[in-house]
């Protein structure tokens, strides 16, 4: 397998990343959320000042692609006016908050988020830059197979817990004092050697060995989990999928059109609120079996330096062929940006041509070996072990 440079952090608007086309400068809503007018205008930023692609993050942020040097302040004063920049690139960091999309008016989610926010801010906390948490308090947890390292969520009798990611129980709180013992818990990460381990990540941390202090042991079990959600129409609005987590500055502006506001999710898809109508545009994803939600594909070359196949194409002929139950990951190199996770298939490019990885990361043994790109499209039945 190649040898890739492995960054162990993720851009920022403050700290962009240059990609294969330019700087890559993500924004993060602020509790998951734009309103219809932020929604629009950064649309209106991604077309004046990228190359008019939007990304959508597993850590439910928007990244604006083939940003240049010179257009990258303009970009930035234009992000501020719309109130969706942070002081410094410190607080953007620390602010890696994930957000259920299903709350409602009047419920803990908001409060939680925006209290977070604001703990965040002001806590110092030296945690890595991939280190998240999760507001998942709904009366199911939606969030759970989603990246995140401290997670307030809701326990089978319904009160509110913080529960360390990889730890099977969580601690019982109160609404009052949920905040500030998620922030504990980041600070006995640190303490402990948290830091020290492989990428700085929680469930790995305890996987090591490191025991939860009984101050923060905790014996709720979290309530149960639900599927991720497909598009279509819900009680809340459309929920709208994204090919490959892309799209262009137009279908932004589409989905916004007869939204309230957007909220996103880690599972690059958008819900528009109030939506009575799913939209419709090449790009986007709107009925619950497209065989596109099978799989998950990287911007890959050229678009990613790192890249060492165009990733896109494949996933799109390879997409009708993926089984219903199974997913098919793309990976343009061995990091695994999109999804660092396990799934069914996996296809790693490398200098030699693709590695095939059956139920694993992109990190795991494969099980085939340089498969060309044509060899691959011609024989699809070998993703699932035929020849």
């Amino acid at each position: 397998m190649s040898t890739v440079a492995i960054k162990g952090w993720c851009p920022g608007a403050l700290r962009p990343m240059q990609s294969g086309d330019g700087l890559v400068v993500r924004v993060r809503p602020y509790g998951g959320r734009l309103d219809a007018a932020q929604a629009a205008g950064l649309a209106d930023l991604a077309e004046c000042y990228g190359n008019g692609l939007i990304d959508l993050t597993s850590r439910a942020n928007f990244q604006i692609r083939g940003v240049s040097d010179q257009g990258h302040l303009s970009l930035l004063d234009g992000l501020a006016q719309l109130k969706l920049l942070d002081h410094d690139p410190e607080a953007e960091s620390h602010r890696n908050i994930l957000v259920t999309p299903f709350w409602g008016i009047g419920d803990d989610t908001r409060s939680l988020a925006a209290e977070l926010e604001q703990a965040l801010a002001g806590s110092g906390l030296a945690l890595p830059t991939k280190f998240g948490f999760a507001v998942d308090d709904g009366k199911e947890r939606v969030l759970a197979g989603a990246s995140a390292d401290i997670r307030i969520e809701r326990g089978r009798a319904g009160g509110l817990l913080v529960r360390a990611d990889g730890a099977e129980f969580g601690r019982s709180v109160t609404r009052g004092d949920a905040v500030s013992v998620a922030v504990a818990l980041a600070e006995w990460f640190i303490t402990s050697g948290g830091t020290s381990g492989r990428r700085g990540r929680m469930a790995a941390h305890i996987m090591a060995g490191a025991r939860l202090p009984d101050a923060l042991l905790g014996r709720t079990e979290p309530a149960p989990t639900i599927a991720v959600p497909r598009p279509g129409l819900c009680p809340l609005g459309a929920m709208v999928g994204v090919a490959f987590g892309q799209l262009p500055h137009s279908a932004l502006r589409l989905i916004a059109a007869d939204a309230q506001g957007l909220r996103m999710t880690p599972w690059r898809m958008i819900l528009a609120e109030g939506a009575r109508t799913m939209p419709r545009g090449a790009d986007l994803i709107t009925e619950a079996d497209d065989p596109a939600l099978r799989v998950i594909a990287c911007s890959g070359a050229p678009r990613c330096r790192e890249a060492l196949a165009d990733t896109r194409t494949l996933a799109a002929a390879l997409a009708p062929h993926i089984a219903a139950d199974a997913r098919l990951h793309v990976s343009g190199c061995a990091k695994g940006c999109a999804h660092s996770g396990a799934t069914a298939i996996t296809l790693v490019a490398t200098s030699a041509g693709f590695d095939l990885i059956r139920d694993g990361s992109p990190r795991a043994a494969p099980v085939m070996r340089g498969l060309s790109h044509g060899v691959i499209i011609e024989n699809p039945s070998m993703l699932a072990g035929g020849r």
